[in-house]
This record gives C-alpha cells, sequence and structure tokens, in this order.
C-alpha cells in the first residue's frame, strides 16, 4: 500500500482541527465591552453603561489618577436584551450613574465586575449652571460600514474638543442587522468617542425594527420614555430630543403621537419660562420638516408630516416650535449637510439683509447627516430653494459653540478636504425681547 501523501495528510489534520474548533461552543465573554456615557440630566452625574454576554455584577471603579488605584466605586443593574431576530441572541446591558461628581475634573474608570473588567477610560464632569461655554458635536446616519468622518472625530475627542456628542438619528444601518451583530460591530466602533464623552441620541428611520428595541437597548438618555423623547440643560442652553418616527411608525401606536407633542408642549412651556437662565432653546430630531435634496423623502413634500403633522393638521411641529420661539432646530436623515435661512411656514425670515443670523425672527434649521454610511451621499436639486443658504454634499460633522447666552457659533467639518470648514455662521440674539417669534 501506497504511504498517504504529505500534503494530504496535512489537509486531513486541517480539517479535523476545524470541525473540532467549529464544534466548540465558545464561552460566553463577562468582560465588559461596547462602554459608553451618557447624561442623566443631574448635575454631578454622569451614567456608564456597557454590554457583556453573561449576566455579571455591575460596577464602576474611578478616580482621580491615570493610574493606581481608583478607590470610588458605584453599583447599578443589568437587563437582559433579546434581539427580535431568528437567533433570538441575548445581550446583557449594564447600566451605572456616578453620582457627586466635581464640575468640570477629570476622572478616570472601569466598568464591569470580578469576572472581568474594561480597559481604563477618562472623561470629564460636566459644569453646572448656564455660565459656561459647551462645545458639542452633532451629527446623523453614521453607520459601522463607510463611517467616513469618525476617525477625524476621534481625534478631534482626543484633543478635548468636545463636551457632548449629539447624534440625531440613524445609527450603524442597522443595529438589528445580522441577528444584531451589526449594532454589537457600532457600538465597539464608536467606543473610543462614547466612553469619553456624553453620547446623546434621538431615534431615527433605521432604528425603527422590533418597535426600536436595539435602539431603547443599547442607550440611556434621560426621563422616563425609553429614549424616544426627552429634555436637558447644558450651559446656556435647554436642548430637547425628540421622536419624528412616531409619525411614520403608526403601527406602534398612533398614541405615541399625541403623548411626545404634549409633552414637547409642556417642556417648551417650562423652557420659556426659564429663558433668564437658560436663554437658548435647541431640539434634535431625525427626519428635517424642509431640505432640498433630490429624491422624495418628507422634507421634500411641501405639507411634510413632521412640519404640519398627521393628515397635514394634526400634531405639526412648526407652529408648535414657533409659538414657543424654539433657536435652532437640528436634523439629519439626508446624507449632506444643508444651512437655512430663519424660517417659518415657507418665508424667510432673516434679522437684516446685512446680518441675516442677528436676532432672526424665525428658528434656524440645520440638517447635518452626512457622517457616513453605506447609502453614502445624498444629491441636492438642481436649484437651491430661496430658504436654503448653504448646501454641502460632502462626508463630514457639524461643531456646535455655545458661547454664551446671546452667541451661538456653527461650523460643518468637512472629512472631503481634510477638516476644513466649509460652513461658519454665529447666530445672535439679544437677551432683551426673548421668548416668542408671534
Amino acid at each position: 500500500m501506497r504511504p498517504l501523501c504529505p500534503c494530504w495528510s496535512c489537509c486531513c489534520l486541517l480539517l479535523v482541527f476545524s470541525l473540532g474548533v467549529l464544534g466548540t461552543p465558545v464561552a460566553p465573554k463577562a468582560a465588559p465591552e461596547q462602554v459608553h456615557l451618557s447624561y442623566p440630566g443631574e448635575p454631578g452625574a454622569m451614567t456608564v453603561t456597557w454590554t457583556t454576554w453573561v449576566p455579571t455584577p455591575s460596577e464602576v471603579q474611578f478616580g482621580l489618577q491615570l493610574a493606581g488605584p481608583l478607590p470610588l466605586r458605584a453599583q447599578g443593574t443589568f437587563s437582559p436584551f433579546v434581539d427580535g431576530g431568528a437567533l433570538r441572541r441575548k445581550l446583557y446591558i449594564h447600566r451605572v450613574t456616578l453620582r457627586g461628581l466635581l464640575p468640570g475634573v477629570q476622572y478616570v474608570y472601569r466598568c464591569g465586575s470580578s469576572q472581568g473588567w474594561s480597559r481604563r477610560f477618562r472623561f470629564r464632569a460636566l459644569k453646572n449652571g448656564p455660565h459656561w461655554s459647551p462645545r458639542l458635536a452633532v451629527f446623523g446616519d453614521l453607520g459601522a460600514d463607510n463611517p467616513k468622518a469618525f476617525p477625524r472625530l476621534r481625534r478631534d475627542t482626543q484633543k478635548g474638543m468636545y463636551d457632548a456628542v449629539l447624534h440625531v438619528g440613524d445609527f450603524a444601518y442597522n443595529m438589528d442587522q445580522d441577528n444584531a451583530r451589526v449594532g454589537d460591530k457600532f457600538m465597539r466602533l464608536i467606543e473610543p468617542v462614547a466612553a469619553s464623552l456624553p453620547y446623546m441620541t434621538c431615534p431615527g428611520n433605521h432604528e425603527e425594527r422590533y418597535n426600536f428595541s436595539n435602539y431603547k437597548a443599547r442607550f440611556s438618555m434621560p426621563g422616563n420614555n425609553e429614549g424616544l423623547w426627552y429634555s436637558w440643560d447644558l450651559g446656556p442652553a435647554h436642548i430637547i430630543s425628540f421622536s419624528t418616527e412616531v409619525y411614520f411608525f403608526l403601527n406602534y401606536g398612533r398614541h405615541l403621537v399625541e403623548r411626545q407633542f404634549h409633552w414637547l408642549e409642556n417642556d417648551l412651556q417650562k423652557a420659556n419660562k426659564n429663558r433668564a437662565a437658560r436663554p437658548w432653546i435647541i431640539t434634535m430630531g431625525h427626519r428635517p420638516m424642509y431640505c432640498s435634496n433630490a429624491d422624495l423623502d418628507d422634507c421634500t413634500w411641501h405639507e411634510s408630516k413632521v412640519r404640519k403633522g398627521l393628515r397635514g393638521k394634526f400634531y405639526g411641529l412648526e407652529d408648535l416650535f414657533y409659538k414657543y420661539g424654539v433657536d435652532l432646530q437640528l436634523w439629519a436623515h439626508e446624507h449632506s449637510y444643508e444651512r437655512l435661512w430663519p424660517i417659518y411656514n415657507y418665508q424667510v425670515f432673516n434679522g437684516s439683509r446685512e446680518m441675516p443670523y442677528t436676532n432672526p425672527r424665525g428658528p434656524v434649521h440645520i440638517i447635518t447627516g452626512s457622517a457616513g454610511c453605506e447609502e453614502r451621499l445624498t444629491p441636492f436639486s438642481l436649484f437651491p430653494r430661496p430658504w436654503s443658504a448653504v448646501r454641502v454634499k460632502e462626508y463630514g460633522y457639524t461643531r456646535l459653540h455655545i458661547l454664551n447666552g446671546t452667541h451661538l457659533h456653527i461650523q460643518q467639518v468637512s472629512d472631503d478636504q481634510d477638516g476644513k470648514i466649509v460652513d461658519d455662521v454665529w447666530v445672535v440674539r439679544p437677551l432683551v425681547g426673548r421668548m416668542m417669534y408671534l
């Protein structure tokens, strides 16, 4: 009998080894991953959220020193999350809120348990009160694939350029895909930024699957509405996050449109009474009221649902936001950047010809959805609309500097042009006579 060829023997050994590996169940991981921060709306506090694959205790150890022991401890809870996909994959989402933080002080922390710890991260506690100047990174529509602007955003974060991130809907593309593995991939992607800054969110249309379950489970926003709508104070601004998606996915309940609308009105009433302390009111929602893109999205229609409401007359947001003097409205959804002139009901309400954004008589809209995803960029219509001031079809993100109670600075960073500032505008509103446009 002829001896076996050495090559054939090697192939057999590789096959047996492969079968053995494939047949061996992988031990679930107790080590934390997908670590991210959020601000719970409570001065001197920060919430840490992470994922494990087995149930473990939820603890954060933190302190002021980069090296050595972390003397402070905080405990929290975990919740099992079962994705709605065919595999019914189970994750354990941990939440721990740190309290008693000194404003503006840098902390070092790690999260987990004796079964496994994360690496050490750093964050700076938010300052308290209205008398400081927050800097934010603002964008929407960031995917796990083609996240073009994210490396630059990560470098900005490492330089300490921001106090918080506003992610205006659409994550991962999509978090539920591949039995939520795409969601895991995305949360690992953003960890270098989100574990260092409060990463504040609102839902977009790409989070809709299984009644927004991945979005609700993975993020920890203030309030008790599962992160669909909430508000918080940051320096001289009151920031309101809400869901445009309640207008489109009515199968999850028409009552959500009414509930959110009444919550918004109540919150805006309170914010207006507090204008002396926090003069700016800023909103963030995914789908814009207006846009001049070359597609058939809701914002291209004259009577858009977000603007005019259900059936063009119920629970529209433009009249509500105008009535209560919302200063700045942040949107995404269109994979481009567009700044509008101050606008209400298709009429431009510039402050003056020379200084249109000084004491504007209507809200300013910014659409910033070009951070990068698999769907690429969205083209614009050939001719800009009379209410459109600037249009940029390039990957990038927005910087928002709330300088004080009278001055806001908005810049658009182009990743295509190596970080060049391609839009730069100041919004100026005097403290006297603030409140409502009507």
